[in-house]
């Protein structure tokens, strides 16, 4: 599926949408701790909502990344940008006209800078989108996607409305709601793979072995989803989501794929929402706990 690198790893192609340069040297423990920090430093940004702290994880992972290797330190900073970007403003859902236009334009400044200063500063092709694999969809593929629709219909329902995570989101009253939300629940379903896995995990890739750039990426993920809503024990499915993105990202290489998958679980999702606070309606969800 992918090349293979100097130290043995597998190549960055499978992360990057086709390019198959793979890490040149195996990550040293200086180097892996640069980005952690850069990535752990989301825990505390969006998890704990404890921007200074946050901030000072960040600039503290620069930092090492600046005295152990240059070129990490690059793309380090795009990663770094994007998550400042995101914490200037409350992940918390809100529907409003102003709401979804904050969402809107800090989200695809998010993805949009760190894409600009890769390819027109840095003059490199390791942020992309692949759209046509040109190739069909595997018996995998349509299997996993079949796995996703059962597990997501099954569990779901009990996590949203057994613990009452859709508390987190505003109440959905009217038709206008409806509409909104679910254009902001696929929205930002979208928006995930373009920064998640198109972005940090195909940063990371070009520095760190595939396991390792994928735990990563998943702390960022994982993260972001908490401030949206996805708490209490929501982690115990949003880690193994983010997990499997990456992997699924990585072997498919394929953007509409990994979207597909997402926006499948993302439509269980907002029944599940416009059926917690109107129950009459989307009442199709057997393992409802209320």
């Amino acid at each position: 599926m992918s090349g293979r690198g100097t130290d043995g790893t597998a190549g960055a192609g499978s992360a990057a949408g086709g390019e198959e340069p793979a890490p040149t040297v195996r990550p040293t423990a200086g180097r892996l701790v640069a980005a952690a920090l850069v990535t752990a430093s989301a825990v505390p940004l969006f998890g704990l909502q404890e921007r200074p702290i946050g901030y000072a994880v960040l600039v503290a992972g620069l930092v090492v990344a600046a005295a152990v290797d240059r070129a990490l330190l690059r793309h380090l900073l795009l990663i770094a940008a994007g998550l400042v970007v995101i914490s200037t403003m409350s992940l918390e859902a809100d529907l409003s006209d102003g709401g979804m236009a904050r969402f809107a334009v800090t989200l695809t400044a998010a993805v949009a800078l760190p894409y600009a200063v890769s390819r027109w500063v840095y003059r490199e092709d390791v942020i992309r989108f692949p759209i046509g694999t040109g190739n069909r969809w595997s018996r995998f593929e349509f299997g996993y996607l079949a796995l996703v629709v059962v597990g997501g219909y099954l569990i779901l329902p009990v996590y949203f409305l057994g613990s009452g995570a859709y508390l987190n989101w505003p109440e959905i009253t009217g038709t206008d709601e409806i509409v909104r939300l679910f254009i902001g629940v696929n929205g930002v379903g979208l928006w995930d793979e373009l920064f998640f896995v198109c972005t940090v995990f195909a940063l990371l890739r070009r520095h760190f072995p595939f396991w390792q750039a994928n735990l990563l990426q998943a702390v960022v993920f994982v993260s972001f989803l908490w401030e949206l809503g996805y708490r209490g024990w929501g982690p115990l499915l949003t880690v193994p989501f983010a997990l499997l993105q990456g992997y699924i990202f990585a072997r498919t290489r394929s953007l509409p794929y990994v979207v597909t998958v997402h926006l499948t679980f993302d439509l269980i999702i907002f029944g599940i929402l416009v059926h917690a606070y109107n129950p009459a309606l989307a009442d199709v969800f057997i393992t409802d706990p209320r």
